[in-house]
């Protein structure tokens, strides 16, 4: 008897000593995770997003890119469809190859006549490196933009300078400025990327509609659907 006593004394020692080592590891494991020690990349990556990028009601940047018409442009550079100072823009990072930008392609046009005669005309510009994406390149953006009669400007983002300082991530993706370009709405162009005849919410539209009304757009985020800019790791 007195040996069974002594053997259960020593599991459960043993037992407490297991869980005293366990309850050790796991707070230095996430004094390391707070440090950063453990998970460097990641706690690099959380940063990047929280840094990157603009949100509604910032201050847009500015810029001065190529065009399809081989002329530099700034936003002021562009006018609404009435040759007059624009009200504000419809900024949309897009692109000839993701699939998601393809379908949309009938639709910013329209939408560029429809809101351009409103003062807000699109300005597209094209993220993708390509020496990842051929299909992007400058020549093939002034071949898609002349088959397609773009009435937009088509504008190279030539380095890839621009869309990580809006913080861009998708194509199609737009930022709505006002002519202050103070961002007043980011996301999709509208609720249905795959059918254009299913699309219930104009995100865009009601944007704009709400900025002639003197109002905020409500929503004034909505995540962007579509495929991620091509861009060289570093």
């Amino acid at each position: 008897m007195k040996r069974i006593v002594s053997i259960c004394l020593f599991l459960t020692a043993l037992s407490l000593s297991f869980v005293a080592c366990t309850e050790n590891t796991d707070k230095q494991t996430s004094t390391n995770m707070e440090t950063g020690e453990k998970a460097p990349a990641a706690k690099a990556k959380l940063v990047s997003h929280t840094v990157a990028g603009i949100q509604v009601g910032d201050q847009a940047p500015n810029f001065n890119l190529k065009n399809i018409d081989e002329k530099m442009y700034s936003l002021e550079d562009i006018k609404d469809a009435n040759g007059e100072a624009a009200k504000g823009y419809i900024i949309t990072f897009t692109c000839n190859t993701c699939p998601v930008a393809k379908m949309y392609e009938d639709r910013i046009i329209a939408l560029h006549n429809k809101m351009s005669a409103l003062g807000y005309p699109v300005v597209a510009i094209q993220p993708n490196d390509p020496s990842l994406k051929p299909g992007d390149s400058f020549a093939e953006m002034q071949k898609r933009a002349a088959d397609k009669e773009y009435p937009f400007a088509y504008l190279f983002d030539d380095g890839q300078e621009i869309f990580p300082q809006y913080g861009a991530s998708r194509t199609p993706e737009v930022y709505l400025v006002d002519n202050t370009l103070k961002l007043r709405y980011h996301g999709a162009i509208d609720d249905n990327s795959g059918d254009p005849d299913g699309v219930t919410i104009n995100y865009v539209e009601n944007a704009v509609s709400a900025l002639q009304n003197g109002q905020n757009p409500d929503p004034a985020d909505i995540k962007a659907v579509g495929c991620g800019i091509k861009a060289k790791r570093t």
